[in-house]
């Protein structure tokens, strides 16, 4: 009987990367003959995509000691330990846990779900299973944590984005009248420096060009408090229509999004590997970040990297002198597309036989 692959996850959201790639996981194996199914609790997944995923309750009495268990491992939650009982192969994928810091005055009770990632963390390094990290700074943080020989599987990537066509009401929206739209995708969390992406915006309007304006494409569900706080800043900063925040999008609009910006920048103070990095470089948009976290590694010596401690003036500078010179553009473009082509280069089939352990 063959092996049937188990994920574990969560929760699970279309859009989300960790579960678009558990997806993209699913897509592989079953387009090579290997049984695939999405496991969460029942009430981390939104209605609309239950078909999708089945209730993580009952995975114990489906597992056999045959399958594979994939563990997408990146917060507190039932399914790590749920986890660690199960009879058959296991293998963690460590997506990293944010540093609850972050969250401690905006959202207590995240802080506390990622406290708990943490100790999970550190506790399923003793339960047998294999460890493997989507960057080499998050098998650092395993290795750290206790986990041996944990392995590299870089992000599995759609290999179709950026090719979904934009939804056209979107794209008209971020068009008219014309801007320079300074794109950023990710929740409205602490830990993404949309405060700094502020600053930065205020000082490219200043300095560069007035109709500048960030574009920030993210969901802020329980952090409507950060988002509140990221509002009142802008309206100090006497924004205005300088700043565009656009709550959680479909594909369509994200793409959007992507198609109608000028430049991706990035100030996050952490991220395990930053998917939204590949998307801009499948729109053959310039990219700017800051150096923190698994950025630089993601980046793999392209787009344009930021010191996290330079100032928002001086990359808001940096930002403008690469958008107006047409072969700094293109030399970063052209870096961006030879990185891209090297990630979807490869044999993403015969990497995930790897990590699952199948022949």
């Amino acid at each position: 009987m063959k092996p049937v692959v188990h994920q574990l996850l969560a929760s699970f959201r279309r859009g989300d990367a960790i579960g678009e790639e558990a997806v993209r996981i699913r897509d592989l194996c079953e387009a090579h003959g290997v049984e695939c199914r999405l496991w969460s609790p029942a009430h981390c997944v939104p209605p609309a995509e239950r078909r999708l995923a089945l209730d993580a309750a009952a995975l114990p009495a489906a597992a056999r000691p045959g399958d594979v268990a994939l563990l997408h491992l990146s917060i507190g939650s039932p399914v790590n330990d749920l986890f660690a009982a199960l009879p058959c192969r296991r293998v963690a994928l460590y997506h990293n846990v944010t540093p609850p810091r972050f969250f401690e005055r905006v959202q207590p009770a995240t802080a506390a779900r990622l406290e708990a990632g943490l100790a999970a963390v550190r506790r399923l390094a003793a339960c047998g299973a294999e460890a493997w990290a989507d960057s080499a700074f998050n098998a650092a943080e395993l290795r750290a944590a206790g986990w041996r020989d944990p392995k590299v599987l870089p992000l599995l990537f759609d290999p179709g984005f950026g090719r979904t066509p934009p939804d056209p009401l979107a794209r008209a929206r971020l068009s008219e009248p014309p801007r320079e739209n300074l794109l950023f995708v990710g929740r409205i969390a602490p830990n993404k420096r949309h405060d700094r992406l502020l600053r930065l915006v205020h000082a490219y309007r200043a300095a560069v060009n007035p109709a500048g304006r960030l574009v920030a494409a993210g969901g802020a569900a329980g952090l409507e408090t950060w988002q509140a706080l990221l509002k009142a800043s802008a309206s100090t900063l006497v924004l205005g229509d300088g700043v565009l925040f656009t709550g959680f999008l479909s594909p369509a609009e994200l793409a959007a999004c992507y198609a109608t910006a000028s430049a991706f920048v990035c100030l996050s103070d952490h991220e395990g590997f930053c998917a939204p990095l590949l998307e801009a470089m499948a729109w053959r948009v310039p990219v700017f970040a800051a150096a923190a976290g698994a950025v630089p590694e993601t980046l793999g010596g392209a787009g344009v990297l930021f010191d996290p401690a330079a100032d928002e003036a001086t990359m808001a500078e940096t930002v403008g002198r690469v958008l107006h010179d047409p072969a700094l553009r293109e030399a970063v473009l052209a870096k961006q597309d030879a990185r891209l082509a090297r990630f979807r280069a490869r044999d993403e089939w015969a990497e995930l036989r790897a990590v699952l352990g199948l022949t």
